[in-house]
Parts: C-alpha cells; structure tokens; sequence
C-alpha cells in the first residue's frame, strides 16, 4: 500500500477534485486485492510471483483512463489474469531454454556417451556465462529459482536474504545475461562449479550446491 499512499499525498497537494478521484479508484483497487492476489497466486502458485503481478495491475489500474471502464472489477480481474499467464509462460520458456538441458535424465538408460558429452558442454557453457555475467548473489539466486524451481522462501532462508530482495536479484540476472558486458573467470571456480551443478541434477542432492552458492554470497 505504499505506492497507493504516495499517489495518493501526490494527489493531495493539487486540489479537491484529484482528490476525490484518486480515492475512488484508490478505493476500488484495495476493495478488489484480495480477489486479484487469489487470481494470481491459482495460475503461478508462488505468493511472490502473485504479489508482484498484483503490483503491476495496479500501475496497469493507475495508468488507465477510468472514464471509460465500464466494469472497474472485470477490468482488474482481466488485466491480472492476463499478467499472470504471460509472467507463467515466459518462466516455462525459461526453463525449456535454460534449465532444460542441464537436467540430466539418470533413469533414461539410451543416453549414449556422446549425449553426456553433449550435456556437459551445454552446462560447462551455461556456468560459464553465469560466472562472466551475474555477481555472486544473482548467480546463487537464479540458479536456484530457474534451474531448480526453488520458491523464494527457500531461497531467502538459504542465502540469508529477504524474499523481496531475492526476486529483485533474479530479475537483475535476467538484464545482465541480456547484456554483452562481462567479467574474467576463474578456471577453478568455473570447474568447481560446473561438477556441483552437474551432481545436484544427476543425484538430486542440492545441499552441497547450496552451501557452496551460500558461501559465495557471504564472502
């Protein structure tokens, strides 16, 4: 509600008629939250992710000329379901195009020798850009949230961050793998990671992985 108590003394300082119609509309989108969070959170089933959608509807809501919205609630209840459908298939996408051929299949018995060499370059690649591209705390965060689907809570108690601050971190991660900017890597530490990440997916025990992600957060 911060945002809305900004806007809101924004409104304030000009005069009455801004006023009243701030509060309507201030009024209507607190009236249908709850509605718009539980609409959210049933497509993504991740309270952050819902909670950050819900946020986006109303810059959507705030953005919008009300004047010629006939029905405030459909309108609210349309724009997050739309959001949070888009947020669902562009984290699918990212799985597919990212985590995907990380993830080997121990219990698929026709992998050939070839396929796992195939494997293991497409990992050795994928650290590397993560090594070159993202500090430490964004590596930790978006290795855990996109290639092992952690929900935030986890990955807050892990890495000792907040919830809020661990979203912002895999949102920065996404810009900076966009961008063409990078940093000199360490062969050992790229070598190092590159075997942790491979014997998480392959066993399926993530606690070395994350005490070594942990600790390269804390440095």
């Amino acid at each position: 509600m911060n945002l809305l108590e900004s806007r809101r003394d924004h409104a304030e300082q000009t005069d009455d008629r801004p006023v009243r119609r701030w509060d309507g509309a201030a009024s209507v989108f607190v009236s249908a939250a709850p509605r718009l969070f539980a609409i959210g959170l049933r497509v993504l089933h991740d309270v952050g992710e819902a909670e950050d959608v819900v946020q986006e509807t109303w810059l959507r809501w705030a953005r919008a000329d009300r004047s010629v919205i006939i029905s405030p609630p459909a309108f609210l209840a349309l724009t997050t379901t739309r959001l949070a459908i888009n947020v669902a298939q562009s984290a699918r996408r990212r799985r597919e195009t990212f985590a995907g051929p990380w993830l080997p299949e121990t219990t698929d018995r026709s992998v050939t020798p070839e396929t796992a060499a195939e494997r293991h370059e497409a990992v050795d690649t994928a650290i590397r850009l993560l090594l070159e591209r993202l500090t430490p705390a964004e590596r930790a965060v978006y290795l855990l949230r996109i290639a092992f689907e952690y929900p935030y809570r986890r990955i807050s108690e892990i890495l000792h961050l907040t919830e809020s601050h661990a979203r912002q971190l895999v949102r920065r991660a996404r810009d900076r793998l966009a961008a063409e900017r990078r940093h000199a890597v360490s062969t050992t530490a790229h070598r190092r990671l590159v075997r942790t990440f491979l014997a998480a997916a392959q066993v399926g025990n993530l606690t070395e992985l994350e005490e070594m992600l942990a600790a390269d957060v804390a440095r």
